[in-house]
């Protein structure tokens, strides 16, 4: 009983000055540090070194978050280059001069290495950046460090745990030491809301980036399909992955989405985001968006949510209701059947996808899922000390793009989740968008087995390749839940509104007191 009724200990996390007028480092947004730079109260140069000591006082030491991978020898250096462009000719962007954190899953062709968290890929260099990360340097962010993730973005083990890589080890949650920060892009939801970096990018297939995002009590993005390029990422599904903003705010998730974004012709995709894209979000920022709009809520017991969390929808629709917006009961219909098909088309895709990304990376210990499972095998005290590699074995077997089981499997998830699903109630109801609660509260880490993972919400836009967004609506036993919303493609600017009118009508959002446990 001694256990179950001890205090939670407190771990102290002194915040960071840095300049005079606004908030600690850690808190600040976007805005705010460019801001402070524009007025010449701080530097690129200063706000860098002062994230770096930042990770090493509280990722590498202290609570000891195990958020970042690695850290860009380079970032200083690039910091006081674009210092002087900004004295010389102003800067280039909202983004000019910003620290960015990005998942080591996305290619770049610098000091760094890009493993996806996986030693079978630690040495070999990609020939060029991602494109993402081309559009982050001309918009003239910083490109900080990486962050760790789940290893192969979590599809290697059934019996995996979220946030847990070779390369990196175990991340963890900055609201209790003791709980997944959710995955794959653990590291980004961790190191946002820890305050080791304003903004970063997190990569999504199913949940990736809304998970992690909602469990660590911040905002997180996945945007339709072929808005933002794949080129250049450790793939997945090509039908699902996409890389998206995983920030403190609706607003700096705008700025970062509006840099990312552009037609890439390594990645035809994103052909057919031509004049539906946009290059500044921030435009659809609106705190009376909810007034007239009309809402569909999908109950979170549809997405095998706990009952704890009832609360905080019915609170989140309440403030919708308060702020203008009608808000109807609604249901997405045969969800339940989509769980195999969904599974069957990302191991076809994995396999197809993975392996022609290992032809292009020069270097490459490995150039087969046959290989990598072997290389995993004879490194098994690094790579496989706590759970397998059934997925990898699973995908190994399958054939190619053209056979019927995937082209039916596909079918099936499109038809359900887009064309009788998402279209057909946002249609019928005439509605702006759909919302329910994205995740439960995060759940202990346990190496031994694997994620207690509490129900989620972000499949039916992450099938249909359809966009999403999280924004932080309370907590449970102090743990950080999130609603979401999400509509059809191409939807981003009103999402965003409406994510942004809800957001300043709650204010839910809360730093992170690093706890060493919850009660």
């Amino acid at each position: 009983m001694f256990r179950l009724l001890r205090l939670v200990t407190l771990v102290l996390v002194v915040a960071t000055p840095l300049f005079a007028a606004h908030p600690p480092i850690e808190e600040a947004s976007v805005g705010d540090l460019q801001a402070a730079m524009t007025k010449g109260e701080t530097t690129s140069r200063e706000l860098v070194t002062a994230y770096l000591e930042r990770i090493e006082k509280i990722d590498k030491a202290g609570p000891r978050l195990n958020a970042v991978i690695e850290l860009n020898p380079d970032a200083i250096a690039i910091a006081e280059a674009l210092d002087a462009e900004r004295a010389k000719s102003g800067p280039r962007g909202p983004l000019h001069g910003i620290p960015v954190l990005i998942k080591d899953n996305i290619d770049t062709a610098d000091k760094m290495e890009t493993t996806a968290g996986s030693l079978a890929l630690l040495g070999s260099k990609p020939s060029r950046d991602a494109f993402v990360v081309e559009r982050l340097r001309a918009a003239g962010a910083v490109i900080l460090g990486k962050t760790n993730l789940s290893e192969w973005a979590n599809f290697r083990s059934s019996k995996s745990s979220s946030g847990w890589s070779g390369r990196g080890g175990q991340t963890r949650n900055p609201h209790a030491l003791d709980r997944n920060a959710s995955g794959s892009s653990s590291g980004s939801g961790s190191a946002v809301a820890a305050g080791l970096a304003p903004i970063a990018v997190g990569t999504e297939t199913d949940g990736s980036i809304i998970s992690p995002a909602s469990v660590c009590g911040i905002v997180g993005i996945k945007p339709t399909i072929g808005l933002v390029s794949r080129s250049g990422i450790v793939p997945i599904a090509h039908s699902q992955d996409t890389a998206g903003p995983m920030t403190k705010s609706v607003a700096d998730a705008a700025v970062l989405l509006g840099a990312l974004t552009g037609i890439d012709a390594r990645d035809p995709e994103t052909k057919r985001s031509d004049g539906k894209a946009h290059a500044d979000y921030t435009q659809f920022l609106d705190a009376n968006a909810l007034s007239g709009a009309r809402i569909g809520v999908v109950k979170s017991k549809s997405f095998g949510l706990g009952p704890k969390v009832d609360p905080l929808l019915e609170s989140a629709v309440a403030a919708m209701k308060s702020k203008g917006a009608t808000v109807v009961e609604v249901e997405l219909k045969d969800l339940e059947t989509i769980g195999d098909s969904e599974y069957e088309v990302l191991l076809y895709e994995f396999k197809t996808d993975l392996e022609a990304y290992f032809a292009d990376r020069p270097g490459s210990r490995v150039k087969t899922i046959a290989e990598l499972i072997a290389f995993n095998k004879a490194n098994a005290a690094v790579e496989l000390p706590y759970f397998g590699q059934e997925i990898l074995e699973l995908a190994e077997k399958k054939g190619p793009l053209t056979e019927k089981a995937y082209l039916d499997a596909l079918a099936k998830n499109h038809e359900v989740t887009r064309t009788k699903g998402i279209d057909a109630v946002i249609d019928a109801g005439k509605l702006d968008a759909l919302v329910t609660i994205a995740n439960g509260p995060s759940w202990p880490i346990d190496l031994v087995n694997g994620d207690a993972y509490t129900g989620g919400a972000s499949s039916p836009a992450a099938v249909a390749g359809y966009p999403s967004i999280t924004v932080p609506a309370g907590d449970v036993h102090g743990l950080p839940v999130g609603v979401l919303f999400f509509g059809k493609a191409w939807s981003e600017p009103r999402l965003i509104a409406i994510a942004y009118a809800f957001e300043q009508a709650t204010k839910a959002r809360r730093a992170p007191a690093f706890k060493a446990s919850v009660p």
